[in-house]
């Protein structure tokens, strides 16, 4: 499945207003907390999770030009989809909570 470059433009432009957005009202509202912020903790764990992706992407390469070995490789590929992974498992988590609570009577 291909996804038009302009559709993809579109969708990471609202996903950053989105996030303007967010921060603008946690800003407005900002309460004392004790725990670490949700969004926070979030965003930090998906970007660490890319830039796993980029450290495997950057090994393969090393690799195609003869600057890495192939357990250097195998290994950073497989803490990426590992993380990977761990993402998908919270976002289905998250899902099945919003389920969740849709369904509880008022």
């Amino acid at each position: 499945m291909s996804v038009p470059f302009a559709a993809a433009s579109n969708a990471y432009a609202s996903a950053a207003q989105l996030g303007n957005t967010g921060q603008q009202g946690a800003q407005l509202a900002q309460k004392p907390s004790n725990g670490p912020d949700f969004g926070e903790m979030l965003t930090q764990s998906l970007t660490e999770v890319v830039e796993t992706g980029r450290v495997a992407d950057q090994k393969a390469m090393d690799l195609v030009n003869g600057d890495s070995n192939v357990v250097d490789v195998v290994t950073a590929i497989s803490e990426t989809e590992i993380a990977m992974e761990t993402v998908v498992t919270i976002r289905d988590r998250v899902i099945t909570a919003y389920e969740s609570i849709m369904q509880m009577p008022i």
